[in-house]
């Protein structure tokens, strides 16, 4: 409660306060005179004196009821505007004058009754006069005056500034801002806009204009140009900081006058840059530093000068209006220029090299200048076309694509397919690629000299492409194709010669044969080193794919095979393939020759999924047969044992299903009476065993184990049964005793080729148990033959029936002309099919058919399906119409 008072009393001060602002008439009517500060501050009159006064900063309520008949009462009289605010010297002598500019730390607390100074405020007596110390009263001289003066001091500095000279900006700035707040800012600027177009068109322009006429080089003049824009530009910043007031003021505020910064563009850029004898300099000057740095990159010394060219114009404005079209045409006939002269110096791998570096050294001057974005647009635009689109048959040449394909040079051909990829060219590579498949692979296929090689090339080949596809060319989705395509192609090719027999076979599918049968036969060390133990591209080890230790046998077998069954896909004469594979798997099942039953497994599986089951069907039989023998001679050997009956030989015989294996020819030959008699037994146990069968014995396809005793070691050896009977028949024989071809012959009824083939693997081979005389590689009938007596070996166990493992050229030229013959009635069922469900077709209708239906089996020949067509005419499955139409006979 204590306090409620003089916070009303302040709120009634402030009222009176707000009623003198809105109403300075009314107060001047009723001030009677002039009052000091201490006047209006001192105590008024208050009916209650005990109470306590208000805090200093608090004013006293007033008293809306004055009364005009007291004593204090004068004669209101009107005071003049002038006076309002000034205080003589008579009126404050003596009073106590309040200091408005100073700290309001003297102000006494809230609260503090003794230490408060008295109010003598008096209400209704007017507005009081203040007096302000160190008041400056403004200048009343005349302005046109001072406007002379000031422009004077400034014309003055602006010709030291002109000069290079420093002046003192601080006096100057003060005077462009009296002159502005005078509203004399727009003949200012006026004056300033002409002197400096004074200046740039003597000091900077007639120099200029000088140099030109009397240097024809270009550079220099924009050299000179760009020297004067630096100095302009020092020069129009110190002005901008002397007329920065009229700058932020006027200038900002007049949509119709530039900015200082912006007159200094603009008076260079009209006086200078747009001169018709300057100009086209000035632009040429910029180009030829630029055709100077791109003929001479690395020892380009006019750096700082092409860029601060390049900021000026920018800070022109004419970058993209003056200075880019003539930089894009000077450059357009330059690129052209270079292109030409390039592609033809050059070669291919070295023009791609040098387009690449030419490319990257324009976009990096792009950077280093600050170019547009539009200019480094056009820019690769122009390269774009100029240096691939327009050079595209020399990019694309299948001469010299083939050239770095051969060349292994992978690095080259990803830059060649990066540039055309610019232009998404890419694709323009697949003939030059398809061409340099089909020439190489076709050199591989039909190489008889390196036909042995064929597998290993082709997989090297392959491999090579594949690096090609995926490195250099970024696994491009239509190369790839052509990859595919073009293997295909070249890989079922045929021509009749001496490596096929005559036959139009495919070698391919007989080669990818033999190799199979070598990897499963030796395992991991018949691959090559060359290819790695994958056979894959290597690029990097990813340790959690490998073991501590080496990679296992059946491992590096199984991913070598999973290589040569991709080679294999191409392929489409499979009929030969599987008359081959199905040969040496016999031999590999009967003599136990595989290196991994898995790995056979393996193998089976794969051409299962592959080529269907029907495809398989006969090798899943193959590997039956030879379970099923395992039992069957377990079972004899138990009925032996049962009956107590012993066998001078430990005999082991396979059955086979004569429809699943291979067809093998009888070959006569007098086999011991011991092995004759075990065979017999064996023939006598099965037909009781299995009534209505009949067993034809392939002793060529016979093994034998003999234990030999030779004069330096006993040894155990193990021969095929022609080499068994051979070296049989020496037991009968001296030690010394000779034996002459003519009587092996009628010993063994054996064949001349079988007998010769046979002593030639035992006395001319690595393992001699015979030896021959007269000495020689070759055997003739004239030659003879008896046991070595020095033959020794550091293994006890000695395989010598190596020659039995190989195919003979007999052996060859057979399954040849078999499989062809096969074809040849594969293609007349094909057409007997067609024509029975077309009943009439044309010619080259019933071709076509054919070739698609026959194409698993090998691509035909359309002259080998006309001669069966005629065979089919002449067995009258069909005839001939009019038009060259066929028509079944049913």
């Amino acid at each position: 409660m204590r306090h409620s008072k003089p916070t009303t009393e302040r709120s009634a001060a402030k009222s009176t306060s707000a009623e003198s602002i809105r109403s300075p008439r009314q107060s001047f009517e009723e001030t009677p005179s002039r009052r000091t500060i201490a006047e209006l501050s001192g105590p008024s009159k208050r009916k209650n004196t005990s109470e306590p006064l208000a805090s200093s900063v608090k004013r006293l309520k007033r008293d809306h009821s004055p009364s005009t008949d007291g004593p204090n009462h004068r004669p209101v009289v009107p005071t003049k505007p002038d006076n309002m605010y000034t205080f003589s010297s008579t009126a404050t002598k003596g009073k106590e004058i309040v200091d408005l500019t100073g700290s309001p730390t003297t102000s006494l607390r809230k609260g503090s009754i003794s230490q408060r100074r008295p109010n003598n405020f008096v209400p209704h007596t007017g507005t009081k006069k203040l007096v302000i110390k160190n008041f400056r009263k403004t200048s009343k001289s005349n302005p046109d005056q001072y406007y002379n003066t000031v422009w004077n001091q400034l014309d003055v500095a602006l010709s030291a500034i002109f000069r290079h000279e420093k002046i003192p900006l601080e006096e100057l700035y003060k005077g462009v801002e009296n002159v502005c707040r005078q509203d004399k800012a727009p003949a200012l600027f006026q004056k300033l806009c002409e002197r400096c177009k004074d200046n740039v068109l003597q000091n900077l322009r007639n120099p200029l204009i000088k140099d030109a006429r009397n240097s024809a080089e270009s550079i220099e003049v924009l050299r000179s140009a760009t020297n004067a824009w630096s100095a302009w530009k020092e020069q129009v910043s110190t002005i901008r900081s002397i007329f920065y007031y009229m700058d932020r003021s006027y200038l900002l505020h007049s949509p119709s006058q530039p900015s200082i910064e912006e007159l200094g563009k603009i008076q260079y850029r009209t006086y200078i840059f747009s001169d018709p004898l300057l100009k086209p300099l000035i632009l040429q000057g910029a180009c030829n530093l630029i055709a100077n740095d791109r003929k001479n990159y690395e020892a380009m010394t006019d750096g700082p000068l092409l860029s601060n060219a390049i900021d000026m114009f920018h800070a022109l404005s004419v970058y993209t209006r003056e200075f880019e079209p003539k930089l894009l045409g000077e450059s357009q006939t330059y690129f052209n220029s270079w292109a030409h002269a390039q592609s033809i110096s050059l070669s291919l791998a070295r023009y791609v090299e040098a387009c690449h570096a030419f490319i990257s050294r324009e976009m990096t001057r792009c950077e280093q200048l600050n170019f547009e974005t539009t200019t480094e647009k056009d820019l690769t635009t122009l390269l774009d076309r100029l240096l691939i689109s327009a050079q595209e048959l020399t990019l694309t040449q299948i001469e010299n694509v083939s050239e770095l394909m051969a060349s292994d040079d992978f690095h080259r051909l990803h830059q060649l397919y990066t540039l055309l990829e610019r232009k998404h060219l890419g694709e323009k590579l697949r003939p030059s690629f398809e061409a340099f498949i089909n020439q190489k692979g076709s050199e591989i296929v039909f190489d008889e000299a390196r036909e042995a090689e064929m597998v290993v090339r082709l997989l090297h080949f392959k491999k090579k492409l594949d690096v090609i596809w995926q490195s250099s060319f970024a696994k491009h989705e239509g190369l790839g194709h052509s990859l595919s395509d073009a293997f295909e192609s070249f890989i079922n090719k045929t021509k009749k010669s001496n490596m096929t027999w005559g036959t139009d076979n495919p070698k391919p599918g007989e080669m990818i044969a033999k190799y199979v049968d070598m990897i499963l036969r030796a395992g991991s060390k018949a691959i090559p080193a060359s290819l790695g133990s994958t056979g894959e591209i290597v690029t990097a080890v990813n340790e959690d794919d490998l073991d501590d230790d080496a990679m296992d046998e059946d491992t590096q077998i199984n991913r070598q095979l999973d290589q040569v069954l991709d080679m294999f896909r191409f392929v489409h004469g499979k009929a030969v393939f599987e008359a081959f594979y199905k040969k040496d798997l016999a031999r590999r099942l009967l003599m136990q020759r595989s290196a991994s039953a898995d790995a056979e497994k393996n193998m089976l599986d794969r051409l299962k999924n592959e080529c269907g089951a029907g495809f398989t069907h006969n090798l899943e039989t193959m590997f039956k047969d030879v379970e099923l023998a395992r039992d069957e001679m377990a079972s004899y050997k138990q009925m032996l044992q049962d009956r107590q009956k012993k066998s001078s030989v430990d005999l082991s015989v396979n059955v086979l299903s004569a429809s699943a294996w291979p067809t093998y020819p009888d070959v006569p030959v007098d086999i011991p009476v011991n092995i004759q008699k075990a065979t017999t037994d064996f023939e006598e146990h099965y037909r009781l065993k299995h009534t209505g069968r009949r067993l034809a014995w392939k002793h060529a396809l016979a093994h034998c184990q003999l234990r030999a005793s030779f004069p330096r070691g006993n040894k155990e050896i193990v021969v095929s049964s022609f080499q068994a009977i051979v070296i049989l028949y020496f037991n009968n024989k001296g030690a010394d005793e000779l034996v002459g071809y003519a009587e092996l012959r009628a010993a063994t009824s054996l064949s001349n080729e079988e007998l010769k083939r046979t002593l030639q693997s035992l006395a001319c081979a690595k393992y001699r148990v015979l030896t021959k005389s007269p000495k020689g590689k070759d055997v003739d009938e004239t030659d003879t033959f008896s046991i070595n007596l020095n033959f020794s070996d550091p293994k006890y166990r000695i395989k010598i029936n190596q020659v039995q493992l190989k195919e003979t050229k007999e052996e060859n030229k057979e399954t040849h002309e078999r499989v062809a013959a096969d074809r040849h009635y594969e293609t007349q069922a094909a057409i007997v099919r067609i024509m029975k469900s077309r009943k009439k077709i044309r010619h080259a209708e019933l071709v076509a058919e054919v070739i698609k239906a026959t194409k698993s089996r090998g691509v035909l020949d359309p002259a080998d399906i006309k001669k069966n067509i005629e065979k089919l005419i002449e067995k009258e499955y069909m005839e001939r119409d009019d038009d060259n139409f066929y028509r079944y006979l049913s």
